[in-house]
């Protein structure tokens, strides 16, 4: 297999666990909070929330990289 076979493959696996790891996110409020309705009440991630939107970023950050990649691996 060459590179950018590989990097597709990987660039596809990290888009499933990024919409599953944004999917985890959703605390449920209901449908109040997606129109604005509701108390907001702030508060700090903990726990798994924290790691979750940590992981988010990180896999945004190799969505991006893998696909600038295989952006640059093709245009040779």
């Amino acid at each position: 297999m060459d590179t950018t076979k590989i990097l597709s493959i990987v660039q596809i696996v990290v888009c499933a666990v990024l919409v599953v790891s944004i999917l985890l996110q959703n605390r449920a409020e209901g449908l109040g909070q997606m129109f604005g309705g509701g108390g907001e009440i702030f508060r700090t991630k903990r726990g798994l929330e924290k790691f979750l939107y940590y992981l988010t970023i990180g896999l945004i950050v190799v969505l991006v990289v893998t696909s600038l990649v295989i952006l640059k691996l093709s245009s040779k």
